[in-house]
């Protein structure tokens, strides 16, 4: 992934690294925006349940918010399908540092925006401050470009803002690896693939919930200073990849002539 191939390996070190970082960041930033306004930021079920629960209420203008906020989980995605999914398509680099480059400034501008009080006081619920549906839409679209590129890259292997789509794969991948025998052999070659990518799904769920954990200590304490620790995540990727797919090879351009 930080050599823009499109034929990468599912499984190389560095993809690894990657994948289980961005589930560790997802992990912060679902606490984040849990701790600082009562909602989870990546779950687009939940958002659509709430939609259900506020349209039966009296007052449903929350119902509309609860509606608007996951289209920018979908816009995420859709930055994301243009600037990776396309041009892997189209046999072109994909430009993974404008995204993660858009990541990075939708999280400093979280940060910068609470600090400042844009989203209201940190812990203040939707219902007493509705300011926090700015919160909620920076980080949705934050989480969703981040889905939208690792999902592509990995051929939606992978997902890492959220765990239902993994927990999923994880539960299919174990039955079929306690249920080698009964295969046919021309089968077993799957089943080998099917042991990396459970070990990587129980890797992700992991990090993802330690993510949570370290969070739900952090913001607390730092509260809106918090989103600190995901921006540098995502920093240190972006200036990674940087490196990677456009310093890089211009040195290697450079020596060749």
């Amino acid at each position: 992934m930080l050599y823009g191939n499109e034929s990468i390996s599912h499984y190389t070190r560095s993809n690894i690294l990657i994948w289980m970082l961005m589930a560790f960041q997802a992990g912060v930033l679902n606490m984040g925006g849990f701790l600082a306004c009562h909602r989870f930021v990546s779950h687009v079920t939940g958002f659509a349940t709430f939609f259900g629960y506020e349209f039966t209420q009296r007052d449903r203008s929350h119902a509309w918010g609860m509606l608007i906020v996951p289209l920018f989980f979908l816009f995420g995605a859709m930055v994301s399908g243009y600037l990776v999914d396309i041009r892997l398509k189209l046999h072109k680099k994909p430009k993974y540092y404008i995204a993660y480059t858009f990541m990075l400034v939708l999280i400093l501008i979280t940060t910068v925006g609470g600090v400042l009080g844009w989203f209201g006081p940190f812990g203040a619920p939707l219902e007493e401050d509705p300011k926090g549906y700015l919160l909620l839409i920076l980080l949705c679209f934050t989480c969703g470009i981040q889905n939208g590129t690792i999902t592509s890259v990995s051929r939606s292997v992978v997902r890492t803002t959220h765990l239902t789509g993994i927990t999923t794969d994880l539960g299919i991948g174990l039955i079929r690896i306690f249920n080698k025998g009964k295969l046919l052999p021309e089968h077993h070659e799957m089943i080998d693939n099917e042991r990396k990518a459970t070990y990587m799904r129980v890797g992700i769920i992991t990090m993802f919930v330690m993510g949570s954990v370290f969070a739900g200590f952090v913001y607390p304490v730092a509260e809106y200073w918090g989103f600190l620790i995901p921006a540098f995540t995502t920093g240190i990727l972006l200036v990674s990849m940087i490196y990677f797919q456009i310093i890089n090879p211009r040195k290697k351009a450079a020596a060749a002539n």
